[in-house]
């Protein structure tokens, strides 16, 4: 029995520190004003709906380059969409002349960096790799 018990403890454990291990967080430079976001605000920023954070600056939004892990999961997480929908919608603006994507960057390090040295700059990266620099306003669970 105590080695069930055991076995059941060990196996509670693990799983709740792996829990969020790959949840995504939305971040913010820790200036930025901002201390919390809806998900509703983070479609309408990351869709180019809405051009300015809550705290009124206007909003650079920066987002992982091509297809990849962390990329696909944010959008299928934040508006259930695959990466082929995303970048079919930002076509439709753009070529209408009704928007533009966020700014491209080609690994989360590079999110990071912007969002840290610009005050208005929203980005997404997987919860374990933010650190002090940023702020979480907003998480994605899995």
């Amino acid at each position: 029995m105590w080695i069930r018990v055991g076995g059941l403890l060990g196996f509670m454990l693990s799983a709740s520190l792996t829990a969020g291990a790959d949840d995504l967080a939305v971040i913010v430079n820790s200036q930025s004003g901002v201390e919390q976001l809806t998900k509703a605000e983070v479609i309408n920023l990351f869709l180019g709906r809405q051009k300015k954070l809550p705290s009124g600056a206007t909003a650079l939004t920066v987002d992982l380059a091509g297809p990849n892990a962390e990329k696909q999961q944010f959008y299928a997480r934040l508006v259930n969409k695959e990466l082929a929908e995303i970048n079919s919608y930002w076509a439709r603006l753009f070529f209408s002349g009704q928007g533009s994507p966020p700014r491209q960057v080609e690994a989360s390090e590079e999110v990071l960096d912007i969002v840290e040295n610009n005050k208005s700059a929203i980005g997404y990266v997987e919860q374990a790799k933010v650190d002090s620099r940023v702020k979480i306003v907003y998480i994605l669970k899995d």
